[in-house]
């Protein structure tokens, strides 16, 4: 007889492994039907099916509950009416409480409208916008909608500054509802949908080849695709035998290709290299990796055959959705009956037997607004819908797809993903990506369009006229008969222009001017217009312009006259007639303020009175030259000289500089100063044929056509302005700047430009309106405006140098007179400090004759009194004693000592050590006693 204990083991051992995995759980638990539709003939049916049988075993393993999901599964075979058929099977024959699937937007499209009838809830990971749980309230989107990846894609477009956009979609409800979101999201980000392609779900290789061969007769070259797997496998390695994954290419993938692509075959990941795609992204978690290892395995065992499958976010989706959906069935609990079924007889549809739900009403209200933290990251269900958070942004490099950045609302682009707490270092991160391998393995970012020329030469129109042939000259090959530009215009856009080949077309300017140019631009007759075309608002209208290579603005072009420097008053030039008057004044103010401190202490001041005012006039203006030798006694003069010498000294330096500037330096001087003058003196005025100035200035009214003459050369310039108006010619032109250059490189002597400078557009080139080209030739533009090396080449070329010109600038090298400005601070220092000392002399002369005002008489008597006693020589020695001797008492007479001579012949140089500030004691009832002059 067998072992009992080891025949317990062996039957302990078949339970585990052969009893079904529900077996054992809660078996009063109400079962709670619950439909599963999927496409089980697909890799994403089979991997959601794997993960709502797990989700089913972790929720109610882990907790006690009342209720248990009983999930019945249908294979709706990628079908519309096999999943309408299961949809309504499980409700007719198993009343469910609750469908979730069908995959497809085209499938759940009727079974969302069959959910609404019985009122059962429709769970469905379709993302098409088309369908929306707001017209459906049973129906709860399980997935993120598609056109929340839409500004992610924006944003990627917006970064690179691609401005066209290729939309290729299936023709099935999911493709095309995409198409009104791109459309918007991009016009934001200052790009647009140029072209749609529409590709039929069931299309053959050669008619998706046909369908590319027409994309390469447009310029975009930037596609946006958004079909399923299937398709998209197809279409991609149609693609790559078409040549369009090579270099030059753009191409993006939307969300749900990019989260299976690892469902894709080895042969579909090589023709996809270089795609970028967005996904969404699922934070890892240790929750998430212990699941993915349980969920490998178990996959593994159900699918032998599907080695290389993965887990996707689309399975992950589906575990949260069936867990949120066992959580509500728990808590609203289930009903019996499950329908109320119609009572009413006669011929009823099935739909119409059924009935409705009875639990369906409170299970909507637990799950249309829902939060919970689940596989998939935050799980959040808001209006039946589920919200989106951050996308991932990939690369197809390799057999695999590889990272390069995230994408959120609240962040935009960033290289690392950036969690809620971490919003604010969100500016460090900004707009930038990994290293991307763009299709043809290039690492340099496509510019995203091309000219389809597809072998053709790209047709360019010239004008063609008599003169300023440094800009543009036509010649014509004889023997070929083709057109040969040469010419600043022509280099500059060669050194731009790296599309193709280039065939020049020339026209005849002469007549129509430049807008007729333009006008065959618009006409289609050219590609583009190149040559010295003025940008106006006008032609603005009708094309593009580039960024304008020369310098913009209309200028005025006068003679010049040679300046007069044999002059017999030049010598008065330096100077302005009111400064030589300011000038002489301070020289007469500052010596009658130094003989009046110097009168009654120094007699080189005193004398005839002749004599003092000559002394008043030789003393200030001898300090010219420096040329003065009185001696100065008081210490008053001594400031007032020390300053006075100083402003002496700038003033000459000054004139001295200036006088020289006018004698050495060749001058030379317009004739004309500025338009005024023009207008004043009634002058004419020319311009250039088929110019656009003659429009702005009559429009301006600057001037009246009756005054304005048009020449076509530049000989034909220089005769009129040589002429003048007098002599049936002009007295100025009127031109834009860079041939006003080209006029002065030639004729620098003769001409030169005077203000204003109106601002205008510049010379651009021309290009139809929309031409992506605009924005490349533009940027080439600005790099060769940058190589100050080149473009100084060029321009000296064809235009000379503008160093051998320094008047070109209109900079006239004409030496100004100075004038009291110049010198206001000065003359306010030398006059403040000369009668601030004639203050203090005055109040201290005052005070020693204070006896005087002190006195009874006249005021006339008083003044010629103080007017006697400042006559008198003020004998400073004997003042000087009578204050240094303690024994003369305080009423001792400045007068009873002799008067102290100073002897004449000690040279003690311009300022003399003898001071006269002694303080002299004067008695009350006794003037002091000074002698006369």
């Amino acid at each position: 007889m067998q072992n009992p204990y080891f025949f317990c083991l062996h039957m302990l051992l078949f339970m585990c492994f052969c009893v079904d995995p529900l077996t054992g759980f809660n078996e009063t638990a109400v079962k709670a039907n619950v439909g599963v539709v999927l496409d089980l003939d697909t890799d994403v049916g089979k991997i959601c099916k794997t993960c709502i049988s797990m989700a089913i075993e972790d929720f109610y393993s882990n907790r006690n509950y009342s209720t248990m999901i009983e999930p019945h599964f249908r294979d709706s075979r990628s079908d519309v009416v096999a999943a309408a058929s299961a949809a309504i099977d499980l409700l007719k024959n198993n009343q469910v409480m609750a469908i979730i699937g069908p995959q497809r937007s085209v499938q759940a499209d009727f079974v969302i409208d069959i959910g609404d009838k019985v009122k059962v809830p429709i769970i469905s990971p379709a993302t098409s916008p088309s369908i929306s749980p707001k017209e459906s309230s049973y129906f709860i989107r399980s997935a993120w909608c598609s056109s929340s990846q839409v500004e992610a894609i924006a944003a990627i477009v917006k970064k690179f500054g691609w401005k066209e956009i290729v939309f290729v979609y299936e023709d099935t409800n999911y493709g095309s509802g995409l198409v009104p979101y791109i459309t918007v999201d991009l016009l934001k980000s200052n790009a647009l949908v140029s072209h749609q392609t529409v590709i039929s779900s069931d299309a053959t290789e050669d008619r998706i080849r046909q369908e590319l061969y027409k994309l390469t007769k447009i310029r975009a070259r930037v596609y946006v695709v958004h079909m399923v797997p299937d398709l998209a496998s197809r279409f991609f390695k149609v693609a790559r035998e078409a040549g369009m994954m090579g270099k030059g290419y753009v191409w993006l993938i939307a969300d749900v290709l990019t989260s299976l692509l690892d469902s894709m075959d080895p042969q579909t990941m090589e023709a996809m290299q270089g795609v970028l795609g967005v996904k969404a992204y699922v934070p890892e978690s240790v929750k998430l990796r212990d699941f993915e290892k349980r969920w490998r395995k178990r996959f593994r065992k159900e699918n032998p055959e599907m080695d290389r499958t993965e887990l996707n976010v689309i399975g992950l989706w589906a575990y949260d959705s069936i867990t949120v959906l066992a959580e509500a069935i728990e808590r609203a609990g289930v009903t019996s009956p499950q329908f109320n079924r119609s009572i009413a007889g006669g011929n009823l549809t099935d739909l119409e037997a059924m009935g409705t739900s009875l639990s369906g009403p409170s299970l909507i209200g637990w799950i249309r607004n829902h939060t919970s933290k689940g596989l998939s990251g935050d799980f959040n269900i808001s209006n039946g819908q589920l919200q989106p958070s951050a996308f991932e942004i990939v690369n197809v490099n390799g057999r695999k797809e590889i990272p390069v950045g995230f994408w959120s609302e609240q962040c935009g682009i960033s290289r690392e993903f950036m969690p809620d707490d971490h919003q604010d270092d969100c500016s460090n991160e900004k707009e930038n990506l990994d290293p991307i391998v763009w299709p043809g393995k290039e690492s340099i970012v496509p510019k995203g369009w091309e000219i389809p020329l597809n072998g053709q030469e790209l047709k360019v129109g010239v004008p063609e006229k008599k003169g300023f042939n440094e800009f543009v000259k036509v010649e014509t090959n004889e023997e070929t008969g083709d057109v040969q530009p040469t010419g600043l215009s022509i280099d500059v856009f060669e050194n731009v222009w790296n599309h193709g080949p280039v065939r020049y077309i020339s026209i005849n300017t002469e007549g129509g001017g430049y807008d007729e140019l333009v006008q065959k631009l618009v006409e289609g007759e050219f590609d583009a217009v190149v040559g010295d075309i003025t940008v106006t608002a006008n032609r603005s209208l009708s094309a593009d312009f580039t960024f304008p290579y020369t310098e913009s603005g209309v200028g005025i072009v006068v003679p010049i006259k040679p300046y007069e420097r044999k002059n017999a008053w030049i010598f008065m030039k330096p100077l302005t007639t009111g400064l030589w008057i300011t000038i002489g004044a301070f020289f007469v103010y500052t010596g009658f303020v130094i003989w009046v401190l110097e009168h009654r202490v120094n007699k080189a001041f005193r004398g005839p009175p002749k004599q003092q005012v000559g002394m008043i006039f030789w003393f200030s203006f001898s300090t010219l030259v420096f040329a003065h030798r009185e001696k100065v006694r008081s210490n008053l003069t001594r400031f007032v000289v020390i300053v006075w010498v100083f402003v002496v000294l700038v003033l000459t330096s000054s004139y001295t500089a200036n006088l020289t500037s006018m004698l050495t330096v060749d001058q030379l001087q317009p004739k004309i100063n500025d338009i005024d003058d023009l207008i004043k003196n009634g002058e004419y005025v020319g311009y250039q044929t088929g110019s656009f100035v003659h429009e702005f200035l009559t429009k301006n009214h600057i001037l009246v056509s009756g005054r304005l003459k048009n020449y076509s050369t530049l000989d034909q310039f220089h005769d009129a302005l040589s002429n003048g108006s007098a002599m049936g010619g002009i007295s100025a032109i009127i031109d834009e700047l860079p041939y006003i250059r080209l006029l002065l490189s030639k004729h620098c002597d003769k001409y030169t430009m005077i203000g204003p400078i109106y601002p205008t557009s510049g010379l651009a080139f021309a290009f139809p309106k929309g031409s992506p080209l605009v924005y490349d030739v533009s940027h080439k533009i600005l790099n060769l405006k940058e190589d100050r090396e080149l473009m100084v080449r060029i321009t000296k070329k064809w235009l000379g140098d503008a160093k051998e010109c320094p008047n070109a600038d209109g900079a006239l090298s004409k030496s100004q007179s100075l004038n009291i400005d110049s010198f206001q601070g000065l003359f306010v220092i030398a006059g403040v400090s000369s009668t601030l000392a004639l203050a203090i002399f005055i109040s201290r002369f005052l005070y020693e004759n204070q006896y005087v005002l002190a006195s009874t008489a006249s005021r006339k008597e008083k003044l010629l009194g103080l007017a006697r006693i400042f006559t008198r020589e003020k004998d400073v020695s004997s003042s000087s004693k009578e204050t240094q001797s303690p024994d003369r008492g305080v009423g001792v007479s400045a007068a009873a000592s002799p008067a102290m001579s100073i002897p004449c012949d000690q040279d003690q140089g311009m300022f003399s050590q003898d001071e006269g500030f002694s303080t002299v004691e004067i008695s009350v009832n006794q003037p002091p006693q000074e002698t006369n002059s």
